[in-house]
């Protein structure tokens, strides 16, 4: 796949031409001992070949439609117009399915479930594919990245060697999954240390126990330096414990300025819920994520001429760390 990397967007990043996408959605699998059906929505090139894949996995939150496959969009369609397919499930905590009150296992985060569905829609990677014509011989299949935002970065830290480590849960407590390349963990909740809200002790107990000495997949975090919120933690470094505590040696801290929880507005177009809306912080946002992910799938030197952009730019819109 040849990318023209001269065209910048208003992020200022260069990102090469866009092209056209197209969407279909809902791809629908049965998945055993799952309570409703996996809806997947696939979001592609309209051209192009070598295609990689993103499975991205949508926060918890509280509206209607975004927390689904039909969120997000600021950032599925700008990745697949520049060249990824993006795979987006509807996990049970979705609103739209109203599972999150009913007395099933893990609700109502469900966030083994959550995992276990990325897992599902890898195994069923090519009947995924087969469902929108001509894509499959589009798509190399061995570089695939997951991304998730809020509760999706949690899914995501699972899927790069989080554990959690709950009494009384004989589960296993590996849910990492080695066919991904890379993750990207975007405003994903942290360790429940002294700092831990009592809101969120009692909504959500199993965010009590996250580990993340075992996450060892090559993963960008990226965090607001104003997502803060005392429900959850009264500590601001929470959202990036993800890389404070997790191995070191391939992991990087994406610390953009001026970001709450929605980053501006990842969540969705003109998004009602989005504090601290600023179309450029997305376009920052989804820029240097496009960059990260090319460099880690494609090899290219995408991340590296991003990284020297940055502190060039008039009002640089993040800072980058590694370990």
């Amino acid at each position: 796949m040849v990318l023209n990397t001269a065209y910048a967007d208003a992020s200022g990043f260069p990102i090469g031409d866009p092209t056209s996408i197209l969407s279909y959605s809902p791809v629908v699998l049965d998945v055993p001992d799952r309570p409703v059906q996996l809806e997947i929505k696939v979001t592609a090139p309209a051209t192009g070949s070598g295609l990689p894949v993103i499975v991205f996995s949508h926060g918890h939150g509280g509206a209607n439609f975004l927390s689904s496959l039909r969120g997000y969009g600021p950032l599925v369609d700008f990745w697949a117009a520049h060249g990824f397919v993006v795979l987006q499930p509807t996990h049970l905590d979705s609103t739209v399915l109203g599972l999150r009150e009913q007395d099933l296992p893990d609700a109502p985060l469900f966030w083994r479930d959550r995992a276990l569905d990325m897992h599902a829609v890898l195994d069923r990677l090519p009947e995924i594919l087969s469902a929108v014509p001509g894509l499959p011989e589009r798509v190399d299949t061995s570089r695939i990245a997951a991304v998730g935002h809020s509760l999706g970065g949690h899914t995501v830290s699972l899927l790069m060697g989080m554990q959690i480590l709950q009494p009384q849960d004989s589960r296993d407590k590996d849910l990492s999954d080695p066919r991904l390349t890379a993750g990207v963990v975007i405003g994903g909740p942290g360790l429940a240390d002294e700092h831990f809200g009592s809101w969120a002790r009692e909504n959500y107990p199993s965010l009590q126990y996250p580990d993340f000495a075992t996450m060892t997949g090559t993963t960008l975090v990226v965090a607001g330096d104003e997502d803060l919120n005392p429900n959850f933690s009264s500590r601001l470094s929470y959202r990036w414990d993800a890389y404070t505590h997790s191995p070191a040696g391939n992991k990087t801290l994406l610390m953009m300025r001026g970001a709450g929880h929605l980053f501006g507005g990842i969540s969705g177009y003109d998004a009602a819920e989005t504090t601290d809306e600023n179309p450029a912080r997305v376009a920052a946002l989804r820029a240097l994520v496009l960059s990260y992910l090319r460099s880690q799938l494609l090899g290219d030197q995408s991340w590296e001429k991003a990284l020297d952009l940055l502190p060039s730019l008039p009002e640089p819109p993040a800072t980058v760390e590694t370990r």
